[in-house]
């Protein structure tokens, strides 16, 4: 068996086989964590995802991606309005909850903007969004959104690398 150094990268092209590599690699890009929130026909639904990204200041312009297979996709390709909240690092209970369940704000402290959208409180930044775009991206849609208010506080920012939570300070 041969032994790879540590120091030595892995080289392999993107394919059915090697979806769990090419998913280890995006993991060695270190992001934050947003949960998205929308309403729906269900009540308040909500979504983890960390692929959010501004896009324009004027106008305001921010983007994220969501997976067509995910249960949760159909709730937020109907959505008009939603909102994306930048999660604290002492929200990470918060973001395990809403992971797991779709419906977790039933269970949890929010309140609805004027449009219905459902928003958590305590989260470093927090952008409401109309719906302006949806780009067919592979698996996925590419959501972009101008933001119609947003609010923000200082903290430490709740961070997602290698399939692990952490926290950077400032």
């Amino acid at each position: 068996m041969t032994m790879q150094s540590p120091n030595q990268p892995t080289v392999f092209s993107p394919d059915a086989n090697s979806s769990r590599q090419l998913r280890d690699a995006f993991g060695k890009f270190a992001t934050g964590i947003t949960v998205i929130t929308a309403p729906s026909v269900d009540g308040p639904i909500g979504i983890v995802a960390n692929s959010f990204s501004s896009v324009s200041l004027d106008p305001a312009l921010v983007l994220w991606s969501v997976d067509r297979t995910a249960r949760r996709f159909p709730y937020f390709d109907a959505a008009d309005h939603y909102a994306i909240h930048v999660l604290a690092a002492e929200q990470q209970d918060l973001c395990t909850q809403v992971a797991r369940n779709a419906h977790a704000l039933n269970d949890l402290p929010h309140t609805l903007n004027a449009d219905g959208v459902p928003l958590i409180d305590h989260c470093l930044a927090r952008f409401e969004c109309r719906r302006v775009a949806a780009h067919d991206a592979g698996d996925h849609v590419i959501v972009v959104g101008q933001v119609q208010r947003t609010e923000m506080r200082d903290g430490q920012p709740l961070t997602f690398y290698g399939g692990n939570f952490g926290s950077i300070s400032s």
